[in-house]
């Protein structure tokens, strides 16, 4: 760290009455050694600042505690303004997971579960923005449907294919069904919500991440890096998370289920929710972005590294596909129950 980042640290931790003895930065946080213990002093966008800092209070005002403490300058600010920067103080911890890295994953889970039940609430929908909503996804997916059949023919027209055009073909029919899948249950969503007046909303973490969930000397885990939290449907939090974590060579995410199980053991979700987030849960849309990019190039195309790109979006959509088809026989399960039990 150069003599200038020092002094800055120096005269920001100085505001909490702590001496600096020493830092270094690990990640975008600074470990600060000081005469009262280790901190983490952490930066951000100044244009994020309140709104963070607000929903740490209405979360602690709710009940909700679970949340590396931000600790207040000798003045009670909980946030230092330099530039346009932010920053914040917090206690170092040393991260000691329990037990293994599924545990960590379980925990994080069944925490997030705990987090949107704590701040759940009912909000007023607005019909014609819902609509809105279903109309702009409804046609978007459609006209990709039709986009990536023209590329297909397009692709069969060639007396030789090239090598990503025939990786394209040979995958296209489970693309184009997962497609369906998903534009079919988005419109089960929009028929099942026609008549609703209210939906949950949550406080999200809204950057969900196995680096965000600490644990503490005793083994209890908090959540930190609340930067871009905010008030959303619960899947906002669920979505990216997966997303990221079934970016993996093909297998059977049995794990997945169990992160999920933990978390909808304390949270589950209700129909029209499951339907939503099963919707775009399925959608392929990075295998898409793929193509999509491969045909709009006008200049000469690295065939192997697009036929990586390709063949590494296909191992994520398989592994969504796995988890996507094991909620979906769970929910007809259910419905299958309820249509067979006996009325009163």
């Amino acid at each position: 760290m150069d003599n200038e980042s020092s002094k800055k640290i120096k005269s920001l931790v100085e505001m909490y009455g702590l001496n600096l003895r020493f830092a270094e930065k690990q990640g975008k946080v600074y470990k600060a050694y000081t005469d009262k213990g280790e901190f983490a002093l952490k930066r951000m966008d100044a244009k994020q600042g309140l709104d963070f800092l607000s929903y740490i209070q209405q979360l602690y005002q709710q009940g909700y505690n679970r949340i590396v403490p931000i600790y207040p300058t000798l003045d009670g600010r909980h946030a230092i303004l330099r530039g346009n920067s932010l920053y914040y103080l917090m206690p170092w911890l040393d991260n000691k997971e329990r037990e293994a890295h599924v545990q960590k994953h379980l925990d994080l889970f069944r925490e997030l579960a705990r987090l949107h039940t704590v701040t759940v609430r009912e909000v007023p929908v607005n019909g014609e923005e819902r609509e809105e909503h279903f109309e702009r996804m409804a046609t978007r997916w459609e006209l990709e449907q039709d986009v990536l059949e023209k590329f297909i023919e397009q692709s069969e027209r060639q007396l030789y294919m090239s090598p990503f055009q025939l990786l394209l073909c040979t995958i296209y029919s489970e693309i184009s069904g997962g497609q369906r899948y998903a534009i079919n249950k988005l419109k089960e969503w929009h028929e099942s919500t026609s008549e609703e007046t209210k939906a949950r909303s949550v406080v999200i973490h809204g950057k969900l991440s196995n680096e965000h969930f600490l644990y503490d000397q005793n083994g209890l885990g908090y959540f930190t890096n609340f930067e871009r939290t905010g008030i959303a449907s619960p899947i906002h939090d669920l979505l990216p998370f997966l997303d990221r974590a079934f970016q993996t060579r093909p297998q059977a995410f049995d794990h997945g289920m169990e992160w999920l199980d933990a978390y909808f053991r304390y949270f589950p979700f209700t129909d029209e929710e499951m339907q939503l987030f099963l919707s775009y849960l399925a959608y392929p849309s990075s295998i898409f972005s793929i193509i999509e990019k491969y045909f709009s190039s006008e200049t000469k195309k690295n065939e192997i590294k697009f036929v990586q790109r390709l063949q590494k979006q296909y191992w994520r959509m398989k592994n969504t596909e796995y988890v996507v088809m094991r909620l979906e026989e769970r929910e007809q399960r259910k419905k299958n129950q309820d249509t067979s039990a006996p009325s009163e």
